[in-house]
Formats: C-alpha cells, structure tokens, sequence
C-alpha cells in the first residue's frame, strides 16, 4: 500500500521522518521544514526593522493563523482567538460566567484531559456545582446519555472532550449540544485531540465554543492554542479575563476602560506571541492542503492495521476496536510501558507513555505502513528480549 500512497509525497516536508519513526503525532506532530524558515523571517523583522516589525504584519499575524484554524474546524472567519495554552483559552470562555445564581452546575467528565478538570474545579470555589460524568463500562469512552441526562435548568456549563487523550474514544458532540441548547446551557468542546485528524463541522454541529491547539496533529507547534466562540454567543459574553489586545482600538492606550471588540478579538488578551504564530502557518497549511477527508481516511486505515498487528502479538488494547469510534492513536496497554516507552525510543521510534492508557501510538498522513508494523514488531522484540529492564530505574522523563 505505501507505493500507492499519495499523502506520502508530502513526508519530505517534515524533517524527522528522515531519521526517526515518529509516531507521536498527538502529543506533538511533526516540525514542517518550512516553519524554520518562517521563524528565521521573524528573527531577521526583528533584526531589521525593529518596533516597525508590527506595523510590518506581526500585529495582525494572530488573525490570520486564527482564521487558518477556523477553517479547520468549520468555523467562520473572525471567530477564532490564539492563545499561549489550552489554559489559558479555558480561563477565557469561563470568565465569562458567574456561578453564584440557581444556574451554576457544571457538568464535566471523568475522561476529560487533566488541565481542564483542574480548571472546572476550582471554579467550585466560585460557587459552581461540579457534576463529574465518569468512564462508561469500558472504562476508555463516556456515555453520551450519561451526558445528556445530566444537563437540566440548572445547568450552566457542559465541559466534554471530543477524542479522549487516553484512549482515543470520540465523543459526539451533537447530542449533548442538542440538549444544552434546549435547557439553556453552553458548551465548551476540548478540540485538542481532534483537530487536524478529523474533519470538523463545529458551527454545523451547534458547538457555543471550542479550545484546542496547533501542536499537535496541526503540526504547528507550542504556543499555538486557540478558543473558537459562536459568533451570536460573542455579542452576549463579556470575558473578565481579558487585555489591551480585546479593545476596539488598542492603540489609543485608552484610560476609559474597555470596549470590547465584536468578534472573536473580544477574547484577546495582550501582547501576541509571534515567534509561536510564525512556527504555526506551515503545519497547519500543510493539514489544510492534504485535506481532512484524505488524513482521517489514512488515519483509520493505520490505526486499523495497529489494531490487527496488536492482536496478533497478543498486546492488550485501551482504545475502540471500531475505526469509526476511534480517533488518531491506539493505546497499547504493554507491561512495563513506560520503559518500553524509552526502549523504543532508543531505536528511534517515538511513541509515548500514559498512565491508564499505556502506549500510545499516534501516526500521521506522512506515516507509512511500514513504520506501523515496525513500531509492533520493536514492541514484540522488547517485551521478548527484555530490553525495557535497563529503562526501569533512574528518573522519569517526559516521553
């Protein structure tokens, strides 16, 4: 299949594939060739121009890696914020609510990445109900009913993640926006282990606002987080968490208080990280130029073969076995995974290491098959050879 395959002839634009068998692809894609010259064109602004460099386009550069997202997500232009993480985009679209009246539950999930639940629950301090949805029976998805079922008049907030980071289980979020549009709460939707692997319709699909970033499978690197808000949600919303970049007319230094701005800007916060939205244009130009379709239909069929190569060398899997339930990567739930982890990546084959998921093994539209039954066959040949015991002591890194 891989002679035949025409999303490989994009691989020469990422460097990494030449030396390594990366596939860590949903913790951090690929570096695209041209993002370090997109850097070196900042640096050499900088160099040269000075203070003139924002008037140059470094001003207006977070607007056009947004409105480069939006169309990713299925969102319109200007309606999209950058922001330094997925914190940050999270305190945003939560400062925008108060939980001290009769509506104040907030209903998230057990499945949800850390970051997120840390931040819904310290907004119990501010008066919010928590109503924690935990894992369905098999213990790597959440059932969508469960979801539904909990969101009534009280409900302020509904907090879901569309894939799971663990195991990769998607989410459909329709529903649960369904129901929330009908009782009156809003829906934050963490994008993060989605975008770039599958084709998003988010203003289709009702969603009131989504979080997510670039450094993943957009291969755009740190830095390059992002808050999506509904356009008639944003003329309703006023953010407490904001900065001089939310103005109308941020160059007037005005001392009479903020006037927000009407469209995705209103949730700007200050000064933009440029060198970080110079890295993020080519990964995400790249994404948007092979096409969703063409990257989610790859993606199922590697991570169908990661399923079937699991199988046969009789390696437990945390992820759904149905490519339409599953989104990027594929748990491996091997012993001793983390020092297997490092064991692999001292062949140069990048994968990564979760508790409560195992391996994850996360290829890309510039993987190749052969890689994917590498990566099985170096696991098979650790766990036989007991490699991974020299990686069992010392400190942990991150992997």
């Amino acid at each position: 299949m891989d002679a035949s395959d025409p999303l490989l002839a994009h691989r020469d634009r990422f460097p990494i594939t030449a030396t390594s068998n990366y596939l860590i692809n949903n913790s951090l894609g690929a570096m695209p060739a041209a993002a370090r010259t997109s850097v070196q064109q900042f640096l050499d602004a900088w160099a040269t121009r000075g203070v003139r460099a924002w008037g140059d386009g470094w001003w207006s550069l977070q607007e056009q890696v947004a409105d480069q997202i939006a169309g990713v997500l299925g969102v319109a232009k200007g309606t999209v914020s950058m922001h330094q993480n997925i914190a940050v985009a999270q305190e945003m679209i939560l400062s925008c609510f108060r939980f001290d009246g009769r509506r104040n539950k907030l209903v998230y999930l057990d499945r949800n990445f850390p970051s997120d639940q840390y931040i819904y629950e310290a907004r119990q301090a501010h008066g919010a109900r928590l109503v924690r949805i935990p894992a369905a029976a098999d213990g790597i998805s959440t059932d969508v009913q469960q979801v539904v079922d909990a969101i009534d008049a009280e409900t302020l907030i509904v907090a879901i993640d569309h894939v799971m980071f663990r195991s990769a289980a998607i989410l459909d979020p329709r529903p649960i926006v369904q129901r929330a549009r009908e009782m009156g709460a809003f829906v934050v939707l963490d994008t993060f282990h989605s975008v770039g692997i599958l084709p998003l319709e988010l203003a289709k699909w009702g969603v009131h606002a989504a979080v997510g970033g670039a450094l993943k499978w957009l291969c755009g690197g740190p830095g390059n987080c992002f808050l999506y808000v509904d356009p008639v949600e944003t003329r309703h919303l006023t953010p407490a968490f904001t900065g001089w970049a939310a103005h109308k007319q941020p160059f007037l230094f005005s001392p009479e208080g903020q006037d927000y701005r009407d469209d995705g800007g209103r949730f700007h916060t200050g000064t933009p990280n440029v060198p970080a939205l110079c890295a993020g244009r080519a990964g995400i130009t790249a994404v948007a130029e092979v096409g969703l379709p063409a990257i989610r239909q790859k993606s199922q069929r590697l991570t169908t073969l990661l399923v079937e190569l699991a199988d046969r060398a009789g390696l437990p899997i945390r992820s759904p076995r149905s490519a339409d339930q599953r989104g990027g990567h594929v748990a491996l739930d091997v012993p001793h995974g983390y020092a297997v982890c490092q064991a692999l990546a001292a062949r140069e084959i990048v994968v990564d290491f979760r508790p409560d998921a195992g391996l994850r093994v996360a290829p890309h539209f510039y993987n190749s098959e052969a890689e994917v039954r590498a990566a099985v066959q170096a696991i098979r040949e650790i766990l036989e050879h007991r490699e991974y015991e020299r990686f069992l002591q010392g400190p942990r890194k991150p992997g």
